[in-house]
């Protein structure tokens, strides 16, 4: 096999809170192919960092007391201690507030400028005149100016989907301070995105993305390429732009960067040769592990930046779905935004890895976490599959034979047939699809308890003329079990220690075709434990939070949302008062029926609207519902609703609403659908 150069990076998590399970799922994804790749004998580095640059991290720090610094390198800690812990092999863990990522970040844009692909314009923005700071769209709070709903974010409204520019809001106000803010010019650096186009175009259909992917991005090349704000003015935590006096690196122009600034730091310390990886004329491999809510930047903006500096750009880049829990968006309310660290109080790591491994595809499809499905899983899977055919042959080997392996196979064709599995186990992990390789591994574990069912070696050995049956019987099972840890080695590694341990042996690519004989084992120690329902239950209970609102600054709630999407959603957890009263006859001229979600659609250009077409019976509705932030429109499809079947229809920007489905909740990922009792059929009216 030809040694490959691999570098595999996952995206930098936000420096300004903690890691989440829906986090661990990209972290878990990429630890396994990394292992996986280092496994079969490739020279293979996996870097991370933090990303640690933002007006969040800024108001954050100043919010908490303490430098932006103190802050980052506080949560530098708390994420690598909890990465460690979920067995997240990185060669390097970095940060992009260091030297290595300013000097990348100044070399980068410097080339690029000297390329002409700099271009500098002046725009008008919303100003707090307290803080004395330009404000970003989610830190501008107003009245919509379409509907004239109070109290809406700087770019969308909740309420009739509408979008706009921030200094079109009624009534503004900052978030930060309270303030009224003010219109003011400023001179900005836009990195001219247009002129790449065509490399574009050709990269993202050059199977370097998934299909789902380059697909996606067909729509911003139908919109036409737009020029990128990169510089944000002062104050601001980041990077000041070389020769711009006040004026800084945009975070996301700085943070993919971070992956060469943190295998940099690796390679000074290590005397790899970095150049031979991001040279344009490399063929080393370059593979980023990405969420699909950040593939504009990486399969877009990345690509971009670095052919116009002179670097070679990536092998691939592999986009991965978000992570539900029971079907529903983490919430917080339910107890099911799950913080690493809570799970770490209460449940096995590899629990988790084993999991998320056996639902992973290649795909870009969510992934949910069914808790009860969970537990269920982990104990028939690894504790009553593989683990138990360890812990049946073990105790005989030890106690009738010395500890002591047979000296011949029994079954070398069983035995030729697990090892014979290795191939395409190794191929659907090389492309990612551990599921199917799951699956696999589990066929050929069932396998393996049916032999040891058959051959019945606690009744071999009881009679003195079937012992040595028994030994070959026991020799064979703890064959096979070695075979299936071999494979899932790069899913549970610390398991596969504790194997290594017991079997005397190191569970390798280059030595598992050989079978153990004549080899002495030592006493098997239990290498599981089953997942007890009362432990997952206390991490729910563990994981909720009141979300009764408060009287802290306004500041608290903008900051601690991540730079990826920064909804400063303090509002949304607060309960409404009750409004206007009505009579019983307002009441009673509502006509509620059961509709069936036949279709489910995303609204383009609406950050809370899905478009759904509903099934009265006979006749079918289109409705647009604010319930993005809570439900996926693929999760919807086929569900039964409530709706309102007689309300007015209504002329919306996207098309004509006629009707509205019943909801209820505090808001954002706490919104639940009205669900009919079951045996309901579309049309049935509801009182």
């Amino acid at each position: 096999m030809t040694q490959r150069k691999i570098l595999i990076t996952s995206a930098l998590p936000y420096a300004n809170g903690p890691i989440h399970l829906g986090h661990m799922l990209e972290y878990i994804q990429t630890d396994i192919w990394s292992r996986f790749q280092k496994a079969r004998g490739h020279q293979c580095y996996y870097v991370c960092a933090d990303d640690a640059h933002g007006t969040p991290i800024m108001l954050k720090a100043q919010q908490l007391g303490l430098t932006p610094e103190q802050m980052i390198a506080q949560t530098a800690k708390e994420h690598q201690a909890d990465f460690a812990e979920f067995l997240i092999g990185f060669d390097n863990y970095h940060s992009t507030h260091s030297e290595e990522n300013k000097q990348f970040a100044s070399e980068i844009y410097t080339k690029l400028d000297q390329g002409g692909y700099i271009k500098r314009k002046t725009i008008s923005q919303l100003f707090d005149p307290e803080k004395q700071m330009f404000l970003p769209d989610r830190f501008v709070k107003g009245d919509c100016p379409k509907c004239g709903t109070t109290d809406q974010n700087g770019d969308s409204c909740d309420s009739c989907g509408a979008t706009y520019s921030p200094v079109e809001l009624k009534n503004p106000r900052s978030v930060v301070s309270g303030a009224t803010p003010v219109l003011k010019d400023s001179e900005h650096y836009f990195f001219d995105l247009p002129a790449f186009e065509q490399m574009l175009k050709d990269w993202t259909r050059s199977g370097s993305l998934q299909d789902e992917m380059a697909n996606k991005l067909q729509e911003w090349f139908t919109e036409g390429l737009q020029q990128w704000d990169i510089s944000r003015d002062a104050p601001y935590f980041g990077f000041e732009i070389p020769g711009a006096p006040g004026k800084f690196f945009y975070v996301w122009l700085d943070a993919p960067i971070g992956y060469l600034a943190s295998f940099k730091n690796y390679c000074d310390k290590t005397g790899v040769n970095f150049d031979q990886f991001w040279q344009k004329d490399s063929e080393a491999e370059i593979y980023h592990f990405i969420g699909k809510d950040i593939i504009y930047f990486h399969s877009l903006f990345w690509p971009a930046m670095l052919d116009g500096a002179g670097y070679r750009k990536p092998t691939s880049v592999y986009a991965h779905g978000f992570v539900t829990v029971n079907g529903a968006k983490m919430s917080k309310s339910r107890g099911t935004f799950i913080k690493a660290r809570t799970y770490l109080e209460h449940l096995n790591p590899e629990y988790l890895r084993y999991y998320f491994a056996s639902k992973l595809t290649s795909n870009i499809t969510d992934l949910d976490l069914n808790l009860e499905d969970f537990a269920q899983k982990v104990n028939a899977d690894l504790v009553g599959k593989v683990v138990n055919i360890a812990s049946r042959c073990a105790s005989f080997i030890s106690k009738k034979f010395d500890g002591k392996l047979s000296a011949e196979i029994v079954e070398p064709a069983l035995l030729a047939e697990f090892t014979a599995a290795g191939e395409t186990i190794a191929e659907s992990f090389e492309k990612r699809e551990f599921a199917r390789a799951i699956r696999e591994i589990m066929a050929l574990a069932d396998k393996a308890n049916q032999y040891i069912d058959a051959k019945a070696p606690w009744v071999l050995a009881k009679n003195e003329a079937t012992l040595t049956e028994a030994h070959l019987v026991c020799s064979m099972g703890i064959n096979l079990f070695r075979v299936l840890m071999h494979y899932l080695k790069p899913v549970l590694p610390a398991m596969a220690k504790e194997v290594e341990l017991f079997l005397n042996a190191e569970l390798s690519w280059s030595t598992y075709q050989t079978a153990l004989t004549n080899h002495s084992i030592n006493v098997f120690k239990p290498l599981m434990q089953r997942v007890e329902m009362t432990k997952v239950e206390a991490m729910v209970e563990g994981s909720k939070e009141n979300l009764q609102p408060t009287a802290a600054a306004p500041v608290a709630n903008a900051a601690a949302e991540p730079k990826a999407a920064p909804a400063a959603d303090s509002a949304a957890s607060a309960i409404e008062p009750i409004g206007e009263t009505i009579s019983i006859d307002d009441f009673a001229k509502l006509d509620l029926r059961v509709a069936r979600i036949i279709n489910a659609e995303h609204v383009e250009g609406a950050d809370k609207l899905v478009k759904l077409q509903l099934d009265l019976g006979n006749e079918t509705r289109q409705v647009f519902a604010g319930i993005k932030s809570a439900y996926q429109p693929e999760q919807l499809i086929g569900r039964l609703t409530v709706m309102v079947a007689n309300l007015a229809p209504r002329k919306m920007r996207f098309g004509m609403s006629e009707g509205m489905v019943m909801a209820a909740g505090p808001g954002g990922s706490d919104i639940f659908l009205l669900t009919p009792d079951d045996g309901a059929t579309p049309g049935m009216r509801v009182k």
